[in-house]
């Protein structure tokens, strides 16, 4: 769905104050005004100190902000509202400390903002398929080791499964899908397919036996390729998990395996939507409001 395109200038003097945030998530949550999320009913009464609307049906009292990744937040929606249009726009990503600088606040409030934007970026894309041509590989993330085995079976590296639509008629990348895994075997690959791709699709890969697994649910074209010539078979996959490593690198030097996928979902985020960068605020604005509120233990 298209939003509106807005520069850093525009968006803040958009909203300027808790109320032109608040009054904004109110007209993203309710379009055609307040429906009570307890029974559904339209009328209400506002208590302005509170921020608070009141049934008139059932009498019961709720939040512009609640049931959203705001729910219950103590940092100020500006503040949000700033942090959401930065994570937006910078391909480079903003780190917990650059966040805790801007704000003031303790890294601990920022990696939690961080934690919850990335984790409603997501659940978002969660919703599409990949279609048409796709590339797919696999990937190893992790600091450098002296010595020992590379690639497929390195120790201390996390492994990724790698898709991504291969647009031959505008020669460029289409949607990209990443996804963490244990180890890349005939399970997880199965797995990463049936929730990344449509079924029944053109698949190109290396000559990796675990991916032509895939055959079955796909037509799998496979070809054993030179390290040199890999930008000509697997061209944008390999030029995806060279820019995430870029990422990774030069914003968090590096990340841990525990919170890699958080990660992977903000990379891949903006990437599907790099055509309509200035667009990226308010839709991601849109996916923190219908996402559930993330627990801490879920960080």
């Amino acid at each position: 769905m298209k939003q509106e395109a807005l520069s850093l200038k525009e968006w803040q003097e958009r909203f300027p104050d808790e109320e032109s945030c608040r009054q904004q998530i109110a007209r993203i949550r309710w379009p055609e005004g307040f429906i009570c999320p307890h029974c559904g009913g339209k009328g209400y009464w506002y208590t302005g100190g509170h921020e608070l609307y009141q049934c008139q049906a059932c009498n019961k009292r709720t939040s512009a902000i609640a049931g959203t990744i705001f729910h219950s937040t103590k940092i100020p929606l500006t503040d949000w509202f700033t942090a959401i249009y930065l994570v937006a726009v910078d391909k480079g990503g903003l780190s917990a400390t650059r966040l805790q600088t801007f704000f003031r606040i303790s890294w601990n409030s920022a990696n939690s903002m961080l934690m919850k934007i990335r984790t409603a970026m997501g659940s978002r894309d969660q919703e599409y398929l990949l279609k048409g041509l796709i590339e797919m590989d696999d990937a190893f993330i992790g600091g450098k080791t002296t010595g020992g085995k590379r690639g497929r079976g390195a120790e201390k590296k996390t492994a990724i499964l790698v898709a991504c639509e291969h647009d031959a008629q505008h020669k460029r990348a289409g949607f990209l899908k990443m996804k963490v895994v244990d180890k890349v075997d005939t399970e997880s690959v199965k797995a990463f397919s049936d929730e990344a791709l449509e079924p029944g699709q053109d698949l190109r890969t290396d000559g990796s036996p675990t991916l032509k697994t895939l055959e079955g649910d796909h037509r799998v074209e496979s070809q054993v390729i030179p390290p040199q010539e890999t930008h000509k078979w697997l061209p944008w996959v390999h030029i995806a998990i060279a820019n995430l490593k870029r990422f990774l690198l030069g914003t968090y030097h590096g990340v841990s395996a525990f919170h890699l996928q958080k990660y992977l979902d903000e990379f891949c985020y903006r990437f599907n939507r790099r055509w309509c960068t200035l667009e990226i605020p308010n839709r991601l604005l849109h996916a923190c409001l219908i996402h559930k509120p993330v627990l801490r233990s879920a960080l």
